[in-house]
């Protein structure tokens, strides 16, 4: 099979998941290629990103002005420099009898050119946000084979950008999916909410690969010291803020802690001045972004593992989130919250604890309950192990996202679609 991915921006040291899906079908024999509207940072990318050459197979695709006026100026030029690459391409886009009145917003002509620019002959078109999904659309209908269009919907764009756009925002995008996956059921019963066909939605959790996170058993150390570890961006949905508060609660009753903060973002120099203010010097360390192999060396030395999402201000939610399946395969209990797709992988008082969300008093009570009982570590760390091979194994969901794309070429009927014209952007 050929695919294209259909994503904001590539690479992004955040988003493994993205990769981790490309890597599993280039090693399972199928052509990947992906389409961003802009570039990450390669210098400090995935190793996989330049293993399996991702630079080499992505491709960039024209952002279409918000400013009408330059979006014509800008088109008209693009146009006269790319035409002669595919003229029955770019001319199919300014058909007024097939589109109508779409073509006057130009995204089909912005989306012919870039195709005019990049192989485009494909089996799917995989959209890895919702937020994409209408770029996606435009895609397909500008490819000769007419592509199959899979929507995945993963946090952000199912919470945040709804409360943003309003609830209308994917009305004519649901339609037009062939199939549209969620990371998690919480996601799922969302989108329902929001009119997505319930036959046409499906959970296609994030995987993981289970050989990197190596599982062994926890106990304290002979000298008495503790280590406490949270991963992630240091944004307000990560509810970082909340540990650091649990832990000045706790520290005076066990000084032998340590927390270590692994990742970066714009609230770094925030949390920095609260760790001051806290008096947390001694116990809080924010250690910034690390490497995979680092990171997985500090998973290594930790005892417990802290996550304590929340609802953003702007509505943004997570799913079960990457860095509580890592801790949890190698065996680590952990404290998190209910908070949008994580209860699916934490259940409480068997891998971990999860607290609400914002609740400082209870997170640091379930963290004194573990301090006050590590012989209750190595079961809840078998737990854990147990839960992310059943249902997060990265082999695995692989082999199933193969499995969803053939059943989607092997189905009859396209879906019933609206009107091109009608589409949001």
């Amino acid at each position: 099979m050929k695919i294209a991915f259909v994503v904001g921006e590539f690479p992004v040291l955040s988003q493994t998941f993205v990769i981790n899906q490309v890597t599993g079908l280039l090693d399972r024999g199928h052509e990947v290629l992906i389409y961003t509207k802009r570039f990450g940072d390669w210098c400090n990318s995935h190793p996989d990103v330049a293993r399996y050459g991702l630079k080499e197979r992505t491709f960039k695709y024209f952002d279409v002005p918000s400013n009408y006026f330059w979006r014509i100026v800008q088109g008209v030029g693009l146009f006269i420099l790319n035409f002669h690459r595919n003229p029955g391409l770019i001319l199919r886009a300014l058909n007024i009898s097939t589109f109508g009145l779409q073509v006057a917003r130009l995204w089909l002509l912005y989306s012919a050119i870039s195709l005019s620019r990049m192989p485009n002959d494909f089996d799917i078109v995989h959209c890895q946000f919702g937020t994409y999904g209408y770029q996606g659309w435009i895609f397909q209908q500008m490819m000769d084979l007419q592509p199959k269009l899979v929507l995945m919907f993963r946090g952000h764009d199912i919470s945040s950008f709804v409360r943003e756009k309003g609830e209308q925002i994917y009305d004519n995008l649901f339609p037009a999916a062939d199939i549209c996956l969620t990371n998690c059921e919480f996601f799922r019963q969302r989108i329902i909410q929001l009119g997505c066909p319930p036959e046409k939605v499906a959970v296609h959790y994030s995987g993981l690969d289970m050989a990197k996170f190596s599982y062994h058993s926890r106990q304290p150390n002979s000298d008495g010291s503790i280590r406490l570890i949270t991963t992630g961006r240091l944004v307000e949905k990560k509810g970082i803020e909340y540990a650091i508060r649990a832990i000045a609660q706790i520290a005076p009753q066990y000084p032998q802690i340590r927390y270590t903060i692994i990742g970066d973002g714009p609230l770094r120099s925030e949390f920095e001045t609260l760790i001051k203010q806290l008096g947390l010097t001694d116990n809080v360390q924010l250690l910034g972004w690390q490497s995979e192999q680092a990171l997985i060396d500090s998973l290594n030395q930790a005892h417990l593992f802290i996550a304590p999402s929340v609802t953003a201000a702007d509505g943004n939610q997570d799913a079960p989130i990457n860095v509580l399946k890592e801790a949890m395969a190698m065996g680590i209990p952990v404290v998190s919250t209910y908070h949008g797709g994580i209860p699916e992988l934490v259940e409480d008082g068997v891998s971990g604890y999860l607290v609400p969300e914002r609740d400082v008093e209870a997170l640091a009570e379930r963290l004194r309950w573990l301090l006050d009982e590590p012989e209750r570590w190595p079961e809840m760390g078998r737990a854990g192990r147990a839960a992310v091979e059943q249902n997060f194994d990265l082999t695995h969901l692989n082999d199933l996202l193969v499995a969803r794309y053939q059943a989607l070429l092997q189905s009859a009927p396209p879906p019933v679609v609206p009107a091109l014209s009608a589409i949001a952007p």
